[in-house]
Parts: C-alpha cells; sequence; structure tokens
C-alpha cells in the first residue's frame, strides 16, 4: 500500500528515459543552432557579393 506522501508526488520517469529526453532536446538545440548560424552565413556571403558587384561596377563607370 501507498502511504499519502507517496500518493500525492507524482511518479518520476525512469532514469534512463530521462536520459534520452535530455539527449533529443540536446540534439535538436545543436540543430536549430546550425541552422541559424548557416543562414547568419548565407546572408553575410550574400551581402558580400553583393558589395562586390557595387564595387566593380564603381570601378567599370569611374574608368570608363
Amino acid at each position: 500500500m501507498r502511504s499519502d506522501v507517496q500518493a500525492t508526488r507524482p511518479a518520476r520517469p525512469p532514469i534512463l528515459k530521462r536520459a534520452v529526453a535530455g539527449l533529443v532536446l540536446i540534439a535538436a538545440a545543436a540543430l536549430a543552432i546550425h541552422i541559424v548560424i548557416g543562414l547568419v552565413v548565407t546572408v553575410f556571403w550574400v551581402l558580400v557579393a553583393a558589395a562586390v558587384v557595387v564595387a566593380i561596377l564603381w570601378a567599370l563607370n569611374t574608368l570608363l
């Protein structure tokens, strides 16, 4: 039989289940960070490419 204290306390999941849930959470966070960093790098290189095009057009306009 359970005592009153045990009946009111919610049962904790097994340690293996908690460990797997923690690993899934870490993997999901790592994937999200990877996607965000990839997006930032992509925006950076697009801006660099646009700056190169503007620099080339300016140089051609100045020389010709």
